[in-house]
């Protein structure tokens, strides 16, 4: 336990003659290491620096590294030395503002810190590590030395993931927080582990079709109800759930059952806490030190120095990290957008122009085009995806001609239009049809993903099904119709925890989950319609092989404003590989409905999000229907249905006669 300011005695070898010890040892940080380092070139620096158990001449002890060049003195206080601020001094390494040395002695468990006294008004402060690979489980806030030995069982997986994360592949996002996915009522409410969420999320994932789990940030965070997006751990994984051993083990099973895993990992700021990141020397280290370039007024959070090269090496070994010693699949970038923009959330004179006069910061895109190149030289079968919300151009096209680099992009517009529209009364909705076929302006200039996140049930939104108008049954026949809807367009899906089974209240990041709803059948029915559109979206290249290609879509009518209904086509790679999507947006069933066919012969009903196993009211075709050769909608073909109220329907084309 940290007792930061206690003073006891020193149980420890004299740091000074520790360091003569391992004058010469290649464990030290090599010319070249401080070399690349300031000049932000090194992506490695987990290997090099915070604590590093080694072995030398028989001693047991840990070498420490920290960047803190304004200071005066560094020394390491812990348990070890009853926190004694004088005992075990640091040495600076020639001008490079990195303090090192070793301390005999320190074994895997032992909890430090640095006390850092600067040149700046003699500042004191102590400081956790911004390398330390585990911290202690808050409130406690110091580091924790630690070894990240671990014997990893999915080799299998990670051998033939690149194609699970290709741009063709079906791709399905299980967005997670892990404490309060499911928790433990009879255990004073406690969250799950790592490893007791590992066997029941891998079933659960497995069962609905999902192909990957996206977390929310487990990087180390003082403030739990910044769900992690307030950092300052960017190398160790909170220990509210456990070790860093215990976070392997729930990716390594996750990938051992074929489940991928992302990470949301935040470049973008960073909280104030006085153990932090945050002046961390007696200066703006990491930060910007104008307030103006370096304070986001939305989060009340520093924001990196992307022009500072040191911060560069920081934060690009941070991303390779967990992709390295943790497997990881694959890095969602938060609040990207307020990294382009030097004015995001500023009003005229709040912000700092670049050196062109303009609104954009030119070190950031640096910075980002240089982590997605980096990844994509070391670890090419993984992705990274990006937050973005603005229309900047080609965030997921390559830095070679000109764009960011990212893999893909959350469509936040096709969000934001769609869940306006869901939220009108059917009666209104002919009114703001524009909101259902807008998106295909521009569905192709990225790489996107749908997402109904998290972002979505919180702050008083409610959550999805409570923004659903009507009674309880079209509340549900809504939600069924959003989620058909999502399906139906290009793209890669992302899908909260809770809404797949209607959540009723908003996220509340202290409770779990409302499980018992599924004893409902309605929450059970919409439940079910999830996991069939998971399994028909996988099963189907039409509806994922040119998720990214404009020729993997095309309307039929999008233009039936006075019905509210629309129809469009998927197509796969494969010549023939269609399918026929039709939604009716209104609770008027639509009798006799005629719609264009590019095809002959038998459109079989793949799926129908009403009927009664989804909880809806049993309308459909029959299982399918059969092509006249009368020409609509330009097509030469034409076939008639019922079309059920609030609903959509999937047809498939097959030779064979009903």
């Amino acid at each position: 336990m940290s007792q930061d300011g206690k003073k006891g005695e020193n149980q420890s070898h004299p740091a000074s003659e520790a360091n003569k010890a391992i004058q010469n040892d290649r464990h030290l940080l090599s010319e070249e290491d401080i070399y690349l380092f300031n000049q932000g070139n090194h992506f490695q620096l987990y290997e090099k620096m915070g604590a590093r158990l080694v072995k030398q001449k028989g001693l047991e002890g840990a070498v420490f590294s920290v960047w803190a060049p304004n200071a005066a003195r560094v020394c390491v206080i812990g348990d070890f030395n009853g926190w004694d601020k004088e005992s075990h001094p640091l040495r600076p390494r020639e001008q490079s503002g990195l303090w090192e040395g070793f301390i005999p002695g320190i074994k895997n468990g032992d909890v430090y810190k640095y006390h850092i006294i600067s040149r700046v008004q003699n500042y004191r402060v102590n400081k956790a590590d911004p390398f330390a690979l585990c911290y202690e489980a808050p409130p406690l806030t110091a580091s924790v030395a630690w070894e990240l030995e671990y014997q990893w069982r999915d080799q299998e997986w990670m051998d033939k993931r690149g194609p699970r994360n290709a741009p063709e592949a079906p791709m399905i996002i299980y967005e997670v927080h892990i404490g309060s996915w499911r928790r433990v009522p009879e255990d004073d409410n406690r969250p799950l582990t790592y490893r007791e969420l590992a066997p029941v999320l891998a079933e659960y994932i497995t069962r609905m079709g999902f192909t990957h789990v996206e977390f929310l940030p487990i990087t180390e965070h003082p403030f739990y109800g910044s769900w992690g997006y307030q950092t300052v751990g960017y190398f160790a994984p909170t220990r509210r759930y456990g070790t860093p051993q215990d976070l392997m083990y729930l990716i390594d099973y996750l990938h051992q059952k074929g489940i991928g895993v992302i990470l949301d990992w935040v470049p973008s700021h960073f909280p104030s806490d006085e153990h932090g990141l945050g002046y961390f020397d007696g200066t703006h280290l990491f930060e910007h030190a104008d307030p103006r370039q370096g304070f986001h007024p939305d989060w009340k959070s520093d924001i990196f120095n992307y022009g500072r090269q040191e911060v560069i090496s920081f934060l690009i070994s941070s991303a390779l990290f967990w992709l390295d010693k943790y497997h990881v699949d694959g890095l969602r970038v938060d609040a990207v957008a307020s990294m382009l923009y030097l004015d995001y959330s500023r009003k005229q004179g709040e912000w700092v122009p670049n050196r062109y006069g303009g609104r954009e910061n030119l070190e950031a895109i640096a910075f980002l085009r240089r982590l997605n190149e980096e990844i994509n030289r070391n670890y090419p079968q993984a992705m990274t995806i990006a937050e973005e919300s603005t229309a900047w151009p080609m965030v997921s096209r390559n830095t070679y001609i000109g764009g960011l680099g990212f893999d893909m992009k959350w469509d936040m517009g096709w969000m934001h239009d769609t869940l306006e529209y869901m939220s009108q009364a059917p009666v209104y909705r002919s009114y703001h049809h524009s909101k259902l076929n807008f998106r295909m302006l521009y569905a192709f200039h990225e790489n996107y993903v749908l997402p109904l996140s998290h972002d979505e049930v919180v702050h008083g939104k409610g959550s999805l099904l409570g923004k659903m108008p009507g009674d309880p049954w079209q509340k549900f026949a809504n939600l069924r119709l959003l989620f058909g809807n999502m399906f139906a367009q290009p793209g890669k899906k992302l899908i909260f925890m809770g809404a797949e089974f209607g959540q009723e209240a908003e996220w509340n990041h202290d409770q779990s989950l409302d499980w018992h709803l599924l004893n409902n059948p309605l929450h059970s029915g919409l439940q079910r319609w999830v996991e069939d559109l998971n399994r028909m979206y996988q099963r189907e290249p039409a509806l994922h092989e040119l998720d990214f290609t404009a020729g993997g879509f095309e309307w039929i009518d999008c233009n039936d404003s006075r019905q509210s209904t629309l129809s469009l086509i998927r197509r796969g790679c494969a010549a023939g590989d269609l399918m026929i999507v039709v939604f009716n947006f209104t609770p008027v069933p639509r009798l006799n409905y005629r719609i264009g066919a590019p095809r002959a012969g038998v459109w079989r009903e793949v799926i129908n999000s009403d009927a009664k196993d989804y909880g809806g009211s049993g309308w459909g075709t029959m299982g399918g229907v059969t092509a006249a050769p009368v020409p609509f909608h330009g097509r030469p073909y034409s076939i008639t249905m019922a079309l059920p109220p609030l609903a959509v329907i999937f047809f498939k084309n097959e030779e064979e006669e009903l």
